[in-house]
């Protein structure tokens, strides 16, 4: 079975990930600056602190991984609105180059319904008030997607709609044309059930699909 890195493991789709990943078999490294939250405890999951924009840090966790999911995330706050974000890009920058240096091709990163080439398929009654609260964040996840396309790995883009956390329910949609996109609800297991799939597919290497309910 497959080794897999799970950058952002300790909370919402990474930690659901991380949870359907050692029920599914594989092996798991959890990465996470706060890690220490985590009272998942399975002979399988190594868990391990760090920050992903830190070369030693993620250069240290790439030992014998074959996919990485790289689910990263800001808390919705008046800095978030308001302050620059570079999350995204800045530890991107370093995944891609530590990923090559490693040999591992396999990248899957959730980003969201509004970044990238997505971005034109939000409602224009919604466009407004996106920008507003999602502007800052989702342009430097447009900026993360761009990286991630411009390189020679094997990526999956994943753009949920907007999250809950109720129970999986199997029903979700992989809107991969452009002209299918829009926004949905979608929860964050159905999104980490599509995840732990594309361990073993390749249906959606170097595409960017759209997850909605």
């Amino acid at each position: 079975m497959k080794n897999i890195l799970i950058m952002g493991a300790s909370s919402g789709i990474g930690l659901a990930t991380t949870k359907l990943a050692l029920e599914r078999g594989y092996s798991v490294v959890a990465f996470s600056r706060s890690v220490e939250k985590m009272t998942l405890r399975h002979d399988k999951l190594v868990k391990i602190a760090g920050d992903a924009r830190d070369v030693d840090h993620v250069r240290g966790v790439m030992s014998e991984i074959d996919v990485v999911v790289q689910v990263l995330g800001v808390p919705l706050n008046l800095r978030a609105i308001l302050g620059p974000i570079d999350l995204f890009s800045a530890a991107t920058k370093v995944l891609v180059a530590e990923m090559q240096n490693a040999n591992i091709r396999r990248l899957l990163c959730v980003t969201g319904f509004g970044a990238g080439k997505s971005r034109s398929s939000i409602h224009p009654l919604q466009r407004l008030g996106f920008s507003l609260v999602f502007g800052r964040a989702y342009g430097d996840k447009t900026i993360q997607e761009s990286l991630i396309e411009q390189s020679d790995l094997d990526w999956t883009l994943v753009r949920p709609g907007v999250l809950f956390n109720t129970k999986a329910s199997g029903r979700y949609r992989v809107l991969t044309e452009p002209k299918q996109w829009g926004n949905g609800i979608v929860a964050r297991e159905d999104v980490a059930d599509f995840l732990v799939q594309q361990f073993s597919l390749q249906t959606h290497i170097h595409k960017s699909p759209v997850l909605i309910r």
